[in-house]
Parts: structure tokens; sequence; C-alpha cells
């Protein structure tokens, strides 16, 4: 035993035999935290390093020649130890959470060649001393949080052959000293906050540069013509700048390059008009979203070309037929021009045509028998132009279709049958044309179609029992038509239909029983039909129902009571043969037009009741005399009784002077801001936080409302976590709230009214009884939700940011999407809620809208938000693919579990190393796996770190459609892009109705 312990003391080395740089690297381990113990085989009691994960070695020397810890959920400060491996050549640490500053000098690291610290969480300024690396050929430092300009040493790098600053908080212009850079073949410079500047005129100096990438770099003026000496470029990518000028003539003698993107700027005149022959090499080319005139060149379209953008702009002239000889043709984009002449005649028979949009422009003639030649199109847009004759009958074949868009043509004639019947469409809208015939029985097969908009064209005979068998339908519109015949009985079987509209047709017959199987309908209109018999009372129980036009009809028998239980905007039953007393609810004269022509109608409305009522209303005269004596002297009990009452109620509610309140309403009131302020006691609270007090209030007619109070002063937030750094504008107020009062939509809380005053705002809205999404979520009663009940959540308050970005003009930015701010109904219907720091977005405004304060909530912040302040919709779908990711794990956003990560980092970070098992909520029913992944999926893609990758939130929709249908969502990605994270959603940008 003594001898042993005396080795031990004067030998060391046979004990613990690691050489030096693996003591080096164990020291590594010990300054990172791994969550994951991916380093767990990092032994001290090794000889060497060279079998650790990660690490690999020269065979002879056994030196440390490269460190690759990619994605390992690692996080720490940068190891500066590793300048002390004299022979390590590459380092990468990308896609893990290296935080802190990079140190300034890296002298020691003289054999690095590869340095990647890419997707990580480094700030401060860039070390300048990183050019005095003499073999550094490869650097990449984006998406972190890099402040300050570019060092000028920069310059002077040797040997640096690729530079990656993208996605940081470099501020400064784009410096001329890069151009000094001789050996440089790639600069990926996008998506930084640089001050207004031109493209350095040096950057031609560059002459091995393979790839330019300057995306939302703050670029203003013309591009240089020095950029035309780039022989080599291959990726050339200027988009989404204030660039004007000409489009250069010099881009032609880019001979080698394979993709152009020069979209969003404001580039002005014509393409030119030669020299593109000579552009063999190139595949991809995006000019949209400019100023650009003139006609597509006819050499452009000779080429081999994969995708040909140039929507928005101001073109005009026919599509070169050379387009049609692609054989690698997948996307044509030319939306918002003035394009004339027939479309090619052969156009898709040679291509891979996967996109086709041309909306927005005058083509005529008829539609391109060979469209989908090859059997992949998904997307058939052709909106608003002159096209005529009849549907392509190859189109019936064409089964990998997803979107239909052909409105606003003259097309006619018969749709073909197979047309009806396509496998994967989900939206298919035919209106304002001449189409005739009947909705062929085929359309059972169309299992995914979510929208059908057949309005406006000659569609005749009865509306097929087979539509009922469309379980995904959300939109039914086919009014003015001449459809004829009843109503399917099977239409009460669309359980997810949202909108019925089939007025001025020839529908007769009485609406089918079991019409309140319907829950999620918000819009119903039958007018201008000849429908019959009773409006049945379950119309009453349709609690998401704000729409409803039976007007024109010969609907007859009484209105059923049970109609007062709905919220609605809109009434009209109007010139029917109803009879009897109008329910007492709707017994208003704001009411009056709804029911005028019924002539045995009658209520408390003046000029509705006819002669024989008259008779009625005289023989009661000596009634109404009684009560009117009688009511004087209860008049004058009354007032005295009052003015006792008032007294006590003005010493119990002395800071309410309710003289001085101010109503604005939103929709039709069943009552009044007083009935509101008598029940703003401690009794009716639910709910506080720093934006003030929440009530319950149960008014006098037995509905219930929630009335949010808002102190003066009182910061718009919800809780204390929430990093909103500003309390509401005084001024803005009103005009924010009339905005946010005409949202009219069955996923997005009702605002029913505001009272305010000086020192106090309430805002009143519909009551949601199950409170929100994130306190039941993460609370002991979550078992409540089954992945069935969150999938419907999350389709739900999708729909209701879909309508915000898309359908509101101009668009409406929420800012604060979060599970708390997702409100559940009585029947865990989801709606949008609390719209404190929503933002209108000028869709005409150049840029991004930049605001003055943080808003929103820890772990659901866009990267790109919490630093810029840049507001689009794009931060709203990150905030969306977070609960998304809640959903699906059951965890919050931030939790200690996560040490420094939040929620979408721990996602990604066990998904590589553990798998989706360890991902997934375990209380969700395994039998759902499947489709939980394909949600995960979507939550991801909603949370990509650059905001480019993230869907448009129709797009999110359309997924999430797809996830229900058990059809997986297609990646968000561009095949044959060369540009790092591209993703753009052309046709949701430009061609909806």
């Amino acid at each position: 035993m003594f001898l042993q312990i005396l080795v031990t003391l004067l030998f060391p080395t046979l004990i613990f035999s690691l050489n030096q740089e693996g003591l080096y690297l164990h020291n590594v381990k010990l300054g990172f935290d791994d969550p994951d113990n991916i380093l767990s085989n990092w032994n001290e009691h090794d000889d060497t390093p060279c079998n650790w994960f990660g690490v690999s070695c020269d065979q002879i020397t056994r030196s440390v020649t490269s460190l690759d810890l990619s994605n390992a959920n690692v996080a720490g400060p940068f190891p500066s130890l590793l300048c002390r491996l004299k022979k390590l050549r590459y380092i990468s640490l990308y896609n893990n959470s290296v935080n802190t500053t990079l140190p300034e000098d890296f002298s020691g690291c003289e054999s690095v060649e590869h340095l990647d610290l890419a997707q990580n969480f480094l700030v401060g300024t860039l070390p300048a001393s990183l050019s005095e690396l003499p073999n550094l050929k490869y650097l990449d430092l984006s998406g972190n949080n890099f402040t300050g300009d570019i060092p000028a040493s920069f310059g002077s790098f040797q040997q640096l052959e690729v530079l990656g600053l993208v996605g940081n908080l470099l501020d400064g212009t784009i410096p001329a000293f890069l151009g000094n850079i001789s050996t440089l073949k790639q600069l990926n410079l996008s998506y930084n906050p640089f001050s207004q500047g031109r493209i350095p005129p040096e950057l031609g100096n560059l002459t091995n540069l393979e790839v330019l990438w300057l995306t939302d770099c703050n670029l203003v003026g013309e591009v240089p013509d020095t950029l035309g000496r780039l022989k080599k470029i291959v990726d050339l990518d200027l988009a989404v700048n204030y660039l004007d000028g000409p489009i250069p003539s010099w881009l032609t003698e880019l001979t080698s390059a394979e993709q152009i993107e020069l979209y969003n700027n404001s580039f002005t005149g014509e393409f030119p008009v030669n020299g593109w022959s000579k552009m063999t090499a190139l595949r991809r080319i995006d000019v949209s979203m400019n100023r650009v005139t003139g006609t597509i060149p006819r050499e452009l379209c000779e080429l081999p070309l994969e995708s040909l953008n140039v929507y928005e702009n101001q073109m005009f002239g026919e599509l070169p037929q050379g387009i049609a000889n692609s054989p690698n043709l997948y996307e044509l984009r030319l939306f918002h021009n003035r394009f004339n002449g027939s479309l090619p005649k052969d156009l898709g028979k040679n291509s891979p045509l996967l996109w086709i949009d041309v909306s927005e422009n005058k083509f005529s003639g008829e539609i391109p028998e060979k469209l989908c030649g090859k059997g992949l199109l998904e997307e058939l847009l052709m909106i608003n132009n002159l096209l005529s004759g009849e549907i392509p009958a190859s189109l019936s074949e064409c089964r990998s279709l997803l979107r239909v868009r052909l409105a606003h043509n003259q097309l006619s004639g018969d749709v073909p049958a197979g047309f009806w019947g396509l496998p994967h469409l989900s939206l298919l809208e035919l209106m304002d044309n001449s189409l005739s015939g009947d909705i062929a029985k085929t359309i059972a097969s169309a299992s995914n179609l979510s929208a059908l908009i057949l309005s406006k064209n000659k569609f005749s005979g009865s509306i097929p029992e087979e539509i009922g068998s469309l379980e995904n339908l959300l939109d039914f519109v086919g009014n003015d038509n001449q459809f004829s015949g009843p109503l399917p009985a099977s239409l009460v079987l669309l359980g997810q239909l949202g909108r019925l509209d089939l007025h001025n047709n020839e529908l007769t017959g009485k609406l089918p029983s079991g019409i309140h199987s319907l829950k999620k309908l918000n819009e119903l209109n039958l007018a201008n039909n000849d429908l019959s018999g009773d409006i049945p009372k379950e119309i009453g129980s349709l609690s998401v129902l704000n729409y409803l036009d039976l007007s024109g009809n010969q609907f007859s028998g009484k209105i059923p009571e049970e109609l007062q239980n709905l919220k609605l905007n809109q009434l009209n039953l109007s010139n029917n043969d109803l009879s009897g007393d109008i329910p007492p609810v709707y017994a208003k004269e704001m009411y009056k037009s709804s029911f005028l022509g019924n002539a045995g109608l009658c209520g408390d409305i003046e000029g509705l009741c006819d002669g024989t009522a008259e008779g009625k209303t005289a023989g009661y005269v000596w009634l109404l005399r009684l009560l009117f004596t009688l009511a004087g002297l209860v008049f004058v009990v009354g007032v005295v009784w009052f003015y006792w009452k008032y007294k006590n109620f003005k010493e119990a509610k002395r800071a309410i002077d309710k003289s001085k309140w101010t109503l604005m309403s939103f929709h039709k009131l069943g009552f009044n801001e007083y009935e509101i302020l008598d029940a703003l006691d401690e009794d009716n609270l639910i709910g506080s936080g720093s934006s003030g007090k929440v009530y319950k209030v149960v008014l006098s007619k037995g509905d219930t409302v929630a009335v949010k109070k808002i102190l003066r002063n009182m910061k718009m937030a919800d809780e204390s976590s929430d990093i909103e750094k500003g309390s509401i504008q005084e001024d803005g107020f009103e005009a924010e709230v009339e905005t946010l009062g005409k949202i009219r939509h069955k996923n997005i809380v009702k605002l029913w009214c505001c009272c305010t005053t000086r020192d106090c705002k309430l805002l009143v809205y519909e009551y949601m009884p199950n409170g929100s999404l994130g306190d039941l979520l993460h609370s002991s009663k979550s078992g409540l939700l089954d992945w069935p009940m969150r999938y419907k959540i999350a389709m739900d308050a999708a729909e209701g940011l879909s309508y915000l970005h898309h359908d509101c003009a101009p668009p409406i930015v929420h800012r604060d999407v979060k599970s708390n701010n997702i409100l559940l109904d009585g029947d865990f219907g989801a709606r949008v809620a609390d719209f404190g720091v929503a933002k209108a977005v000028d869709a005409n405004a150049k840029g991004i809208k930049s605001m003055s304060v943080i808003a929103g909530s820890c772990g659901y912040i866009a990267p790109e938000y919490a630093y810029t302040l840049r507001v689009n919709e794009k931060s709203d779908i990150y905030s969306f693919g977070v609960v998304i990711l809640e959903l699906v794990t059951g965890k919050r956003p931030v939790d200690p579990e996560f040490g420094e990560k939040d929620l979408v980092k721990w996602v990604c970070s066990t998904l590589d190393h553990k798998g989706v098992d360890h991902v997934i909520d375990p209380k969700l029913d395994s039998c759902f796996k499947e489709e939980i992944c394909k949600a995960l999926n979507i939550g991801l893609l909603c949370t990509s770190p650059l905001p480019i990758n993230r869907p448009s939130m129709r797009r999110v929709v359309k997924m999430l459609q797809e996830v229900g249908g058990g059809n997986q969502p297609k990646a968000a990605s561009k095949d044959g892009k060369l540009t790092p994270y591209y993703y753009e959603e052309a046709s949701d940008q430009g061609s909806v109705a």
C-alpha cells in the first residue's frame, strides 16, 4: 500500500496520463453548462482526447486538429483555452448558447483555418485581432448580437474566403475596406441594422467573389458599376433595400451567376434587352416589388430558368413563348403587372411547374392545356385577368393541385367533373366568371377542400348531397348563381363550416334539420331565394354566429325567441311571410329595417303593424290611459326613492363621476355604461396585473361580460414577466380602440364597447368562461386538454391571427401573442385577445416599421424584434410558433429547467440529442403522435431564427389544416435556392382577394 502511494506522489502521470491538450479541453468542459451530457465521454483518465465527442486528431502526432460541437446545446463563455492547442485548425460551436464577448486577443490561434460561432448569444464588438490569424479562411459569426462597426482591421485578412456576419446588430455603414480582402469568395452581411449608405464601389475589387449577400442592409442609391467585375459571382443578393436607378446593364456580363435577387427595392426603368443569352448558368432571378417597366426580355426567357419572379412592378407586353421550353421551370410569378396577350400554349408541357401566379394582369385567351404536364403543379393563381374559354379538361388529372384561384376572368362552360374532386385541393376559387353547369358529385373526393368560392357565375342545378362529406370545408360561397332545389340535408355534417353564403339563387324548400351541429358557423346568408317553412329554433344555439341574413324568402311562422341568444352584427329577416311578435331584444327601432316586408309581424316599432293591428291597438286605449296614470304615480314615488338611493350611491362611489364617462360602442348593446360601472366592485374581481383589473359582470338580462379597467399611466402588460416598456399614449387610445372595435372574426375576442374618463378607461369584452390557454395548460387542470382539443385551439388562434395579417386593411400586428392572450369559450373555442400593444402596419410603407418600445413577453419575443424593434407580421408568427410548442410540450416558454435557454432552444436541443419522445407532453395519448409531430414541425418552422424563413399566417393555417387531414406539411424551403435561410410566401403576399 505504501509503495502504491509513493508511486502516485512521485509519478502522477502513471495514474492520470491525459496529455496537456486533453487537460486544456477538460478545462473547456468545466467552463460549459452541458445539460444534455454531450461531453460525458470527455474523460480525464484517457491518454488523449482523440476519441472524445467532437474531437479529431492528427493520426501521426495525435495533436488535436479539429473541435466540432455544432448543435451540442452547451452554454457558457467562449473558451479562450482553445488557442493553446497549437495544431487546432477547425473550430465549430455553431448553434449553441455561447455567450459573453469574444476575447480581444486571439494570439495562439495562428493555425485556425475554420472558425464557426454562428447562432449563439455572443455580444459586444467584433474583435479586431481576428484579422491577425494568418491561416483563417472561414469566419462565420452570424446569428449573434454583435454591435458596433466592422473593425478596420477586417480589411487585412490574408487568406479569408468566407466572411459571415448575418443577423447581428452591426451599425455604421458597410465599409469600403472589405474590398481589400482579395481572397474572399463569400461575403454575407444580410439582416443587420446598418446606417443608411451606398454599396461600396470597392467591393468590385473582390474578383474571386462567388456569393454577395447584402439583403436588408439599409442600402440606398444605385448599384455601382464596379460590381460588374465580379465575373465569378454565383449568387448576387441585394434584396430588401432602398436601391434605385435602373437595373444595371452589366448584369448580363455576370456569366457565372446562377441566382440574382433584387426584389423589394426601388429599381426603375427596363430590363437590359440584350446579353442574356450569354448567361447560360442563370437559373433563378427575382426582381419583384420594384418599379420596373417594359417587357420581359425574350433572351431571358430562352434560358433554362428554374424560377422567374417579376411580380409587383409596372411591366407590360406579352410573356415570351420561349419560357415554355425551359426543362427546369418550377416557379413563375408575374402578378400585379400589366402583361397582356395569351399565355404560351405549351407552358407546363416541358417544365416541372409547381407554382404559377399571373394574377392582376391583362392576360387573355385560354388557360394553357398542358400547365400540369409533369403532374407536379400545386398552385394555379390567375385572378383578375381577361382569360376566356373553358377550364382545361387536363387539369382534372392534376392531382397535385393545392390552390386554384381563377376569379374575375371571363371563363365559361362547364367545370370538368374531375376538377371538382381533386383530392389535395384546399382552395377552389372560381368567382366572377361565366361558368355554368352543376357541381359534380365527384366533389366528394375533394377531402382536403377548405374553401369553395363560386359566386357570380351561372352555376345551376341542385347542390349535391356529396358536399356533406367535405369535413374540412370552412367557407362555401356560391351567391349570385342559379342553384335550385332544396339545400342538401348533408350540409349539417360540415362541422368546420364557418361561412355559408348562397344568397341570390333559386333555392327552395325548408332549411335542413340539424343545423345546430354547425357549431363554427360565423356567417349564414341565404337571402333572395325561395326558401320556406319556419326559421329553425336551432339557429339560436349557434354561439359564434354573428351574421344572419334570411331576407327575400318565404319563411313563415314566428321569429324564434332563441335568436335572442345570438350576438349578431348583422340581422336581416325582411321580405318574408313572418308573423307574430318580434322577440323583445330585437323589438327596437334600430332593428326596424331587419323586419320590413313581413305583413303579419308586429312589435313596438313604428310602421311594422298593418291595419288589423291598429284596430287591436285602439281596443287597448283605455288600458293605456290607466297605465299612464299609474305610471305617473310610480314616477313621483320613484323620484323620491331614486334621490335617496343616489345620495347613498354617491357616497359609496365618490371616486367615479358617471356624468363624465364617454361610451363608444362597436356593436348593438343591450346595456349601458351605468350598468357596467355599478358592477365594478371587489366581489366581481377575477384578475389583476400591471395593466389594471379585470371584472366579471353579469348584466341584468343574464349576459356576462368581462370588463378591463385601465388606470391612467398603467403599462399595457398582463403580468410581471412582460417586457412592455411604455404606457398607453393618451392621444392614440381613441383611434386604436376604434380600429380594434371594427374587427369581426369568430376567433378574435369581441370588444363590445369602451368607456373613458380622464383618469380611467374601461374595455368591455365578451366573457370567456374557460379563461386563458396559458392558465389552463400550465395548471393541474391541463389534463382537460387532450390533443384534439389542443389542435382545435391552435387552429382557432391561427385563423384569428391570419385574419389580422391578411384580411384587415391595413394589416394588424398583435405584438403580444402568447398562451395567456388566447382565451377559451365554453366549448374551448379559442379567441385571440389583449390588443393593448397591437399596431396597424402600413402595407404601402417602404421597409419594416420600427417601434419606439419593446412589446411582448419573455420567451415569445422574436429574436430580431428584441433588438431592432422592427415590427411586422413575422414577429407574431414567431410568438405563435412558441404557443404551438407549448401545446406540444406542455411546458412554459421560460422555465428554470431550461437553464439559460427558452422553450425554442430547449426543443431544438432535445430533439437533436434525445429524440421527439422527450419533447412531447407525456399527458398526450400516443395514438396522436403522428399529428403531434407534424404540429411540432410547424412550430419549429414558425420560430425560425430569421424572419424570412417563417411562413405567413395564411400558410400556417393551411399547414395546420393538413395536420388535421393527415397530410404532412411541406417544408418551408425553396428547392434550388442558394441564399441561406431564403423563403418567401410570394403568392400570399401578392394575390389575395
